[in-house]
């Protein structure tokens, strides 16, 4: 029995099945953080499958090499910088009073009659440099303002925000979902970017747009007259930060990035030029660039104080310890599938039923999402799960950014009741449980499968 489970095909896959299961009923069941269930799944899948304990967790005299070490090592090593700086840019692009520059700029750009599309575009910019909640809790009250004026269903304003801040979060650096799968996977950050526009684009048109408006002419929800939509402190300046300003300052690390990435590619090898591109293209460079031009643009030079920024920092970034815990977690739990020969044997059983890897990434992911209803850690663990399995397929750069994207895609999926941003979107915008699963849970599947939908199709012919 033994032999069988650690060195057949049928006892590796069993031993992946079980040990997903298991995952599921700490995190499920038990109520476990998802980072120590991960951990506990590793360490026991890792005995499970036969590896030397000095292999799995090292001796007392060396542990660098061992897999819990490196595992943990590896990826936060690579985002810890990344997660950490677009946190620190986000706080600041938010309390200098930029979100409401952006949009109120938008609002009038598009006019009344494209209110609703105005609020979309200021949730898929806005959310680049910020978490999905902390967009909502931010734009929520512009969303009341608008939906006043208009006249019409709250539905109608939010949802196009929401999905704007959905598909960011999910599709684009610098949130820690896609930053933790390029990592495991091995993507340079560009191409996600790129390959997350091009998903995410097309999925926030049909999700965003065409969705949006149809379910928000079928919920009619008023803007609560009781309600106080108590501006943020920094939105409260008299005299606020120019839209170029901000536009600027969100655009700089994706371009930085970007020019990067394809300096590596158009400009001679070995040339200072190339070298100045992959110095500044480096996504902890090219962040930490964008929060010192934030710093003094929108906050020294505004009247902030050094002590300012510092507490600013501090208290954005308490959040952030959790998620990088989950994040290195996750890549333990791929090591371990990849050391005990789990990957190997996902990717000749995928290759046997001639499921494609981008489908049966995607369904893990959903799988992931649906159960325990965060979508970083569905991404995480599945880049985890399938990163084994990809390493022995020799994909080029871009089409690893489309498994990511069809990753990504698979996180957002259903958000139900085990996801706290169901609750934070029924409780902002006033709607019932029921309410809330025909928009907020029917939109975030709408965008999930249009956004896999387009990266199947770029899969096809990249």
């Amino acid at each position: 029995m033994i032999h069988w489970l650690q060195h057949t095909t049928g006892g590796l896959l069993t031993l992946a099945a079980v040990s997903i299961a298991v995952l599921l009923v700490l995190i499920i069941k038990l109520k476990l953080e998802p980072f120590i269930a991960l951990i506990v799944v590793g360490l026991l899948t890792a005995l499970a499958a036969g590896l030397p304990v000095g292999t799995i967790v090292g001796s007392a005299q060396k542990a660098s090499d061992s897999l819990l070490e490196k595992g943990f090592g590896s990826i936060l090593g690579h985002i810890t910088a990344i997660i950490g700086l677009g946190t620190i840019l986000g706080s600041i692009l938010e309390r200098s009073g930029g979100a409401k520059v952006l949009t109120s700029a938008l609002l009038r750009s598009f006019g009344e009659k494209r209110a609703p599309l105005a609020m979309g575009v200021a949730g898929f910019v806005f959310g680049i440099p910020v978490f999905f909640d902390i967009g909502i809790f931010v734009l929520a009250p512009l969303v009341y303002v608008a939906a006043k004026q208009g006249g019409k269903s709250l539905v109608l304003y939010a949802m196009p925000l929401l999905a704007g801040l959905s598909i960011t979060h999910a599709f684009l650096p610098p949130h820690p979902g896609p930053v933790a799968a390029a990592g495991l996977l091995h993507v340079e950050l560009g191409w996600i970017i790129l390959m997350g526009l091009a998903c995410g684009i097309p999925a926030f048109l049909i999700g965003g747009v065409l969705y949006s408006t149809w379910i928000g002419k079928r919920i009619v929800v008023d803007v609560p007259e009781d309600m106080v939509f108590a501006e943020e402190e920094g939105e409260k300046e008299a005299n606020p930060p120019s839209l170029g300003l901000v536009a600027a300052i969100i655009a700089v690390p994706l371009v930085l990035i970007l020019a990067g990435t394809f300096g590596s590619i158009w400009l001679p090898k070995g040339s200072a030029l190339a070298g100045v591109a992959a110095f500044i293209g480096t996504p902890a460079v090219a962040l930490t660039v964008a929060v010192l031009l934030a710093s003094w643009l929108l906050g020294l030079r505004r009247g902030f104080t050094g002590k300012d920024l510092n507490e600013l920092a501090a208290k954005s970034l308490r959040p952030v310890a959790m998620i990088l815990l989950v994040v290195g977690a996750g890549a333990f739990f791929g090591a371990v599938l990849s050391a005990t020969g789990i990957g190997k044997a996902v990717a000749d059983s995928l290759h046997d039923a001639g499921l494609p890897v981008l489908l049966a990434a995607y369904v893990i992911s959903c799988g992931m999402r649906i159960a325990q209803g965060s979508a970083t850690v569905a991404i995480v663990t599945t880049s985890g799960i399938v990163a084994p399995t990809v390493a022995q397929l020799g994909y080029s750069q871009v089409q690893l950014a489309l498994l990511v994207m069809a990753i990504s895609a698979g996180s957002i999926i259903a958000s139900h009741v085990n996801d706290g941003g169901f609750w934070i979107v029924s409780r902002y915008f006033n709607l019932t449980v029921p309410q809330t699963l025909k928009s907020w849970t029917a939109l975030e599947t709408v965008l999930s499968l249009s956004g896999f939908g387009v990266s199947a199709l770029l899969m096809a012919v990249v």
